[in-house]
């Protein structure tokens, strides 16, 4: 058992709020800390929006969906966080940000209360330094859309005390989900493996290996996999990605988290996949 009951998130964006729905629909109290009511109404407009389409599928009927959002408690000040088991991170990806906000976070919760970062990117062994009593610090790295998606990578900061990631692993079964314990390096496991090899596509399309359509078409068909490596990519966003591969590049100088150029020029140009309309294989971009 986690001894998880409360829990709090920071932050509710795309992945704070997939968060907070999937420990609501576990049967988690869940407080979310934003930064003001706009914010706060949007992240639980688009959570709602998320649990209506539920409703229509057939998942789950409008009396589930209420008590899921009843579960749900929202707060614009951190000092609500007190008495919170368990605090999950899900902010911009800037360490100054998270390492700042985890400061106030361990200023108002229990010394013992496991304090966690959601960062696909950045050092955990880093960002638990800014909290005291840092073995009770790790990540908890879901994947988008968070209440759907199976995988979570329980990520061990150098600091981590075991105790905790077996706490950990407890929490994500009980979400039922499945944890996969992970040292902490740049992608953890799923995006350390995954970056090169989106690399490797983008620069092989730029050398006019195959049109963007095939190069999915092929991949999906001939590896089985659910999309393709360039619609993977506009669904992920140009300018996310780009992001993600320099931190990794420059964290390991390994060449194969270099951002290839044709990468870095589309989103110089403002290509950032599905959320602009303007990616590999998005309208604008399948005569390249």
């Amino acid at each position: 058992m986690s001894g998880i009951e409360r829990v709090a998130v920071l932050g509710l964006g795309t992945m704070g709020a997939g968060i907070v729905q999937a420990a609501a629909m576990a049967g988690h109290q869940v407080t979310v800390l934003e930064a003001d009511q706009d914010r706060i109404d949007a992240g639980i407009g688009a959570l709602t929006a998320f649990l209506d389409g539920g409703v229509a599928r057939g998942k789950m009927t409008p009396a589930q969906r209420d008590e899921v959002i009843a579960r749900i408690r929202p707060v614009v000040d951190v000092a609500e966080l007190a008495g919170s088991d368990l605090v999950i991170e899900a902010v911009t990806e800037r360490a100054e940000v998270k390492r700042a906000l985890f400061t106030r976070v361990a200023q108002v919760v229990a010394d013992d209360a496991l304090i966690v970062t959601n960062t696909s990117a950045l050092s955990v062994t880093h960002l638990a330094g800014a909290v005291p009593h840092p073995g009770r610090f790790a990540g908890l790295h879901f994947f988008n859309p968070a209440p759907l998606m199976k995988v979570v990578e329980v990520v061990r900061a150098l600091q981590t005390e075991e105790a905790v990631i077996e706490r950990l692993v407890a929490f994500v079964d009980a979400l039922g989900k499945n944890p996969v314990v992970v040292k902490d390096r740049p992608g953890f496991l799923v995006n350390y493996l995954l970056m090169p090899y989106l690399n490797d596509v983008i620069a092989e399309f730029d050398n006019d290996l195959a049109s963007a359509e095939d190069i999915d078409t092929a991949m999906r068909l001939g590896l089985g996999y659910r999309l393709g490596p360039l619609e993977l990519l506009d669904l992920i966003g140009l300018d996310v990605h780009n992001h993600a591969t320099h931190s990794a590049y420059e964290a390991t100088l390994d060449p194969r988290f270099a951002p290839p150029p044709l990468l870095r020029q589309m989103v110089a140009a403002g290509h950032h996949g599905n959320k602009n309309g303007r990616g590999f294989r998005t309208a604008q971009e399948k005569t390249r």
